[in-house]
């Protein structure tokens, strides 16, 4: 493996023993996974704040106390505490002071208290083309494809080790070869006027994630979304139940304007066809119970609620009321928590009886007041997700608006037509 001199000068120990102990797991983990050399990145994001015991503490503390600190600017993903509304977490000691810890020792290292699984829709969010060291499926899968920045799956402890060194292996989806589309999604069997839908986004993301294992996939014959929330819901899922780190859709997201160069000008290895019959599926495959089942909440944003969906939430929150019994949750980020308050909004959240979530989500942390019953949700990831986390009862998909309707109604409610 070529190294340069800056990575030398951290293997000797030069810019202190945490950047050391960071270089020398990189330099291991490069060689295992092939790289010939280290690049530059120009920011990461890193997914340890989640208290998984012990190791966690462990490993982040070592680098505290090695004197370390990150090199590029470096958000943080969900933790286990939702610092901003502590008492909306049901864990009791030592699993609450052993959470904060651990977020608080990521902030001694330098990070930024960013706190959310979409770090994109923050003021760090990436350019077209940068190298990026980035953990959290649906945000690694989001600067791929919608963006365009490059970054691989990275895992717990190396996606800090790179934020701590300023370096990344040089292989992957960092590398142009590797970014070429390998297996084509064609949607057929629809009307031209096929609709924009979120349940249409959500279903081909399971789809995809499903079936194109570690291949880059291809979709041809998406309608043009709404906004960038329904890509964010695509990958997420497809992230989720597979292991997709980018996608290109056809005349939609920013390498692949057409068809031929979202394949690099190759013939895919396979083309599997999307119908309707398998939408309805996938559909499916996210729900453990039937339309008019009763429900106890509804969970809204995973990823994290953009402000763009809020914007789209209030008005069907005018003269909404929920049932008896039903809770309405959305989980979203610092930054667009200051945004809602700046622009008066969150009166109107407040009004309606919204619970907002921050610095964690509820399919990770123990915030539903109630596991014993049916919950309802918009998100393909926190679908497919919180009934094996949490123990619940059952669990809903369904569109924001059918959402909102099965809170007030205290069943679930469906319209799509899938």
């Amino acid at each position: 493996m070529h190294l340069s001199d800056l990575d030398r000068s951290f293997l000797a120990g030069e810019a202190g023993p945490a950047a050391r102990f960071a270089m020398e797991l990189l330099v291991r983990f490069a060689a295992a996974v092939g790289a010939p050399a280290l690049l530059d990145i120009t920011r990461a994001h890193v997914d340890g704040c989640l208290h998984h015991g012990a190791v966690s503490l462990d490993f982040v503390e070592h680098l505290v106390a090695g004197r370390g600190r990150v090199r590029v600017p470096t958000t943080l993903n969900v933790g286990s505490m939702d610092l901003i509304h502590p008492e909306l977490v049901r864990m009791e000691e030592p699993a609450r002071s052993a959470g904060r810890r651990l977020m608080e020792a990521h902030l001694a290292l330098g990070c930024e208290p960013s706190f959310t699984c979409a770090p994109y829709q923050t003021r760090f969010r990436p350019r077209f083309g940068e190298q990026i060291a980035w953990g959290e499926s649906n945000a690694i899968v989001f600067a791929n494809a919608v963006i365009g920045a490059r970054t691989n799956r990275y895992g717990d402890f190396i996606d800090l080790c790179c934020a701590l060194t300023g370096r990344a292996p040089a292989f992957g989806l960092h590398l142009d070869a590797n970014r070429r589309g390998e297996v084509l999604f064609r949607l057929e069997g629809f009307p031209a006027s096929l609709a924009a839908t979120d349940s249409l986004f959500v279903a081909v993301g399971h789809i995809v994630g499903t079936r194109a294992g570690g291949r880059v996939p291809v979709i041809e014959g998406l309608p043009p979304p709404h906004g960038e929330d329904q890509l964010k819901a695509l990958g997420a899922v497809a992230a989720s139940v597979g292991a997709v780190a980018l996608f290109h859709a056809v005349g939609i997201t920013p390498e692949a304007p057409t068809l031929a160069d979202a394949l690099g000008h190759r013939r895919p290895a396979a083309t599997i066809a999307i119908g309707p019959a398998e939408l309805r599926q996938a559909l499916a495959a996210l729900s453990t119970v039937p339309a008019g089942t009763p429900i106890t909440a509804v969970s809204l944003g995973t990823p994290h609620f953009s402000l763009a969906e809020f914007h789209r939430l209030i008005p069907l929150l005018a003269g909404f009321r929920p049932a008896p019994g039903v809770e309405l949750y959305v989980s979203t980020g610092r930054e667009t928590l200051v945004a809602l308050a700046a622009a008066g909004l969150d009166r109107a959240l407040e009004r309606a009886g919204v619970t907002l979530v921050a610095d964690t989500c509820t399919y990770v942390t123990a915030v539903l007041r109630r596991l014993d019953g049916v919950v309802m949700t918009n998100s393909g990831k926190w679908a497919h997700y919180a009934p094996g986390n949490l123990g619940l009862a059952g669990v809903a998909f369904g569109e924001l608006e059918d959402c909102i309707a099965s809170a007030a109604a205290g069943r679930v409610v469906r319209s799509s037509p899938w």
